[in-house]
């Protein structure tokens, strides 16, 4: 693989290793005396680099914070974002790197094309990421890689669908719609038994709640574009990994060439610096959605590991930190007409693909045409639900109306 001179990171403070998480992730990828004194980095926007002389070129790259020859390779604003990142996935003393690339998807592209190839087997989540799942059944297929989606509640039975071609185990919990937990610190011991490679979409908690490689996984991959932005304005994606494998991931990432936008890393940096007084919100509003969902007749059950009544709470409980404001609520059978009617009239829910911003919002899911696994049957329609920062009075407010659209719409 050609290789990509990547820039050396500046020295973890020894202070970081006595930092609380809050503030850690507040310190961070910050280095006031770089820029003037300024609190947060400058947003740097460039391609081209110049250089004073011949020699000054072969050396970039080797001198801290150094850009590397091109703008796609990273620049300040993008080695700060990545530093802060690495910090809230654990890293308190340079072992563990993260590459920023243009959006979530392209962090799970860049994470299999870094590891895998031709003749390669790969396990995946059958609750995965519906993107991830096309990439599998287009892209590595026709490069070559065969792949087997697995229940994502096997745990350590994941052993038995292990073959000696298999190169690397993808999950993902809570699952992007049906939102089942995987008991990854099994999943982790299998695969480590047979030396395979672990990765873990971790958007869903971000490293605030749940952080992979404190459970042996080898490869973290954010969507920032969610909880990690925060506000529903920019693209991003970032790939943790242990050190050694920094490179590799490096090169993969600039050989597809993901690059971030800097003002869109800016953004990520920024929202990076809220994470302790946003998420804790997304989850007490989530919390009490979810459980005034569970008391309607119209609703069959909720998907959403921060219940004591889901069946991945105690998993969730043993492996995660808290719940952000994610999940799905199964309703009963009911015509596509009247959950219509329910969902287009709500003033405080846009209708949308996304989640993680401040804002509600509610799209309806359709497990049951991507399962190949394991079939999903479900008592009526599922629909997945972000709640926001709103007030949760007026949440509930608004779907209460929603309901009488719906039951109304019903009984025509």
């Amino acid at each position: 693989m050609p290789r990509t001179i990547a820039p050396v990171p500046k020295p973890f403070p020894a202070e970081f290793e006595a930092m609380k998480r809050d503030t850690l992730i507040v310190a961070g990828g910050r280095h006031p005396e770089d820029h003037y004194g300024l609190v947060n980095p400058p947003i740097y926007r460039g391609s081209t680099v110049v250089h004073k002389s011949l020699a000054h070129l072969e050396e970039t790259g080797k001198r801290p914070y150094d850009n590397v020859r091109y703008g796609r390779l990273g620049t300040p604003t993008t080695f700060a974002f990545e530093e802060a990142m690495a910090a809230l996935e654990g890293s308190k003393d340079g072992s563990l790197r993260s590459v920023a690339v243009s959006s979530g998807m392209a962090a799970c592209t860049a994470a299999l094309m870094a590891f895998v190839k031709a003749g390669d087997h790969v396990l995946i989540t059958d609750s995965v990421y519906a993107p991830v799942r096309r990439l599998a059944d287009t892209m590595l297929s026709d490069f070559g890689v065969t792949t087997t989606f697995y229940d994502p509640l096997a745990g350590a039975d994941i052993a038995k669908l292990i073959r000696p071609n298999t190169k690397l185990i993808y999950m993902e919990a809570p699952g992007s719609q049906t939102f089942e937990m995987q008991d990854v610190p099994a999943i982790v011991t299998a695969a480590k038994a047979r030396n395979v490679l672990t990765a873990f979409d971790n958007t869903w908690a971000t490293p605030y709640y749940f952080r992979p490689m404190e459970h042996g996984v080898d490869i973290s991959i954010q969507s920032a574009t969610k909880y990690i932005v925060g506000h529903s304005d920019a693209m991003l994606g970032v790939v943790t990994v242990r050190s050694e494998r920094f490179e590799r991931l490096k090169n993969a990432a600039t050989l597809i060439g993901s690059c971030p936008g800097p003002e869109d890393v800016w953004l990520g940096l920024r929202g990076i610096r809220t994470l302790a007084v946003r998420l804790p919100r997304h989850q007490e509003n989530g919390l009490k959605l979810a459980r005034w969902f569970q008391a309607r007749p119209e609703v069959a059950r909720v998907l959403y590991p921060g219940l004591p009544e889901d069946p991945g709470h105690a998993i969730w409980k043993r492996d995660f930190g808290g719940a952000t404001g994610l999940f799905s609520v199964v309703f009963k059978d009911v015509p596509a007409r009247a959950l219509a009617a329910l969902i287009d009239g709500l003033e405080h829910f846009g209708i949308g693909a996304s989640f993680g911003g401040y804002e509600s919002l509610v799209l309806p899911a359709h497990p049951e045409k991507l399962r190949t696994a394991v079939p999903w049957h479900a008592e009526g329609p599922v629909v997945r639900f972000h709640i926001g920062l709103e007030d949760p009075a007026d949440l509930i407010a608004d779907l209460e109306r929603g309901f009488e659209r719906l039951n109304a719409e019903r009984s025509r």
